[in-house]
């Protein structure tokens, strides 16, 4: 079987860069399929997560004449389906995705893969018009989205937000399975997170503003890309936290990290299915998260293996954060069922999915 992923730049630390960097590796070194990825070249640099060496590679630099970049991006779609002739297409959330099932004619099966949540667009933007052009795209999106032979979700939240018939939930795999438990002892808690306005830090700050009233020995690791203009560092120094948070690029052996810390933290605004979530879960961690869009929702199971918590309320997500705090036997035997949540998540699993769609794909219609 040979599959071609059509993606956005994916040299980063992000999580559609860690999950397609595990399916395709699985492809290759489990399945030996035959996999090539086409791909935007947004930055300069080595790749992030490391892909297997037998995956061939076919890149476009971005540029800044949009209508010159379309043309040539579609050119080079086009070109090498005929060339390589794969037996499927699976698209994430690529660059200018929209177009392609209308502009590429093939018989080729043709997959979506969405890692987004459909309303990212009107958590991004504020404003009347900015409602409205978003309105506008995800009425195209759609439309667009019924072209595909196949459009896969990673939760049953995100399947009914799309509301189309041809939607598929397969969920993300674990990214890594620790062999140790993380021991919950150190007065430490962590987030790991992209520094944007959907990953919710502002919340995050205000929440370790209360926490550290109380708590002033504990610390907060922030692990995750920084903005530019490094807004998050200088709001926890005006707010006179900054000591008591430590913001960290991304690290490659981020295992080590979860296991040196006691609790999990997420105040996103807008998740998909958040790998990251997933792999403190694996390492034993209990977590607090908002109930956004999607994605925590279908992974945490409230007083189980961690808290649910109403989206911006975060009066709750104090309380809950303090009793973790108070309570190690508490963190323990939530740390232990959310380690047992993520065996459903195995890779492999997964995987038996995927190929399951694989052959149903290329039976005859």
């Amino acid at each position: 079987m040979k599959i071609l992923y059509i993606t956005p730049d994916i040299k980063n630390s992000g999580g559609i860069a860690r999950v397609v960097a595990l399916k395709a590796n699985y492809l290759v070194s489990v399945l030996n399929y035959k996999v090539d990825i086409l791909t935007v070249n947004d930055c300069d640099g080595d790749f992030f997560y490391p892909f297997d060496s037998k995956i061939q590679w076919f890149t476009i630099d971005k540029c800044k004449n949009k209508a010159l970049f379309l043309w040539r991006y579609l050119q080079l779609i086009k070109k090498t389906i005929y060339d390589q002739k794969p037996d499927i297409v699976i698209v994430c959330d690529a660059v200018l995705w929209i177009f392609i099932p209308w502009l590429i004619k093939s018989k080729t099966p043709l997959v979506f893969e969405t890692h987004v949540s459909v309303n990212l667009k009107k958590i991004q933007k504020k404003g009347f018009l900015n409602k409205i052009r978003s309105e506008i795209i995800l009425f195209l999106k759609r439309i667009t989205s019924r072209k595909f032979d196949k459009f896969i979700v990673l939760t049953e939240r995100a399947a009914k937000e799309w509301k189309i018939n041809n939607s598929k939930v397969i969920p993300n795999p674990v990214s890594f399975i620790s062999e140790n438990q993380a021991r919950l002892q150190n007065k430490k808690a962590i987030a790991v997170c992209r520094h944007s306005y959907e990953k919710g830090l502002d919340r995050l700050l205000l929440i370790w503003k209360e926490i550290l009233k109380k708590y002033p020995d504990w610390i907060l690791d922030v692990y995750g890309q920084w903005d530019a203009d490094l807004k998050y560092q200088k709001i926890a120094e005006k707010m006179k936290i900054a000591k008591k948070i430590n913001f960290i690029s991304p690290v490659a052996d981020i295992e080590d990290c979860y296991n040196q810390s006691s609790v999990f933290l997420m105040t996103s605004r807008s998740e998909a299915f958040p790998m990251v979530l997933l792999e403190a879960m694996n390492c034993g961690l209990p977590s607090i998260a908002y109930d956004c869009s999607s994605g925590p929702g279908e992974i945490i199971q409230n007083n189980q293996n961690g808290f649910l918590i109403e989206d911006d309320n975060i009066d709750l997500f104090v309380e809950k954060l303090e009793l973790l705090i108070k309570d190690e036997d508490l963190r323990l035997e939530l740390g232990k069922n959310a380690k047992k949540t993520t065996e459903q998540y195995e890779i492999q699993l997964i995987m038996n999915t995927w190929i399951a769609l694989f052959e149903d794909l290329k039976k005859p219609s």
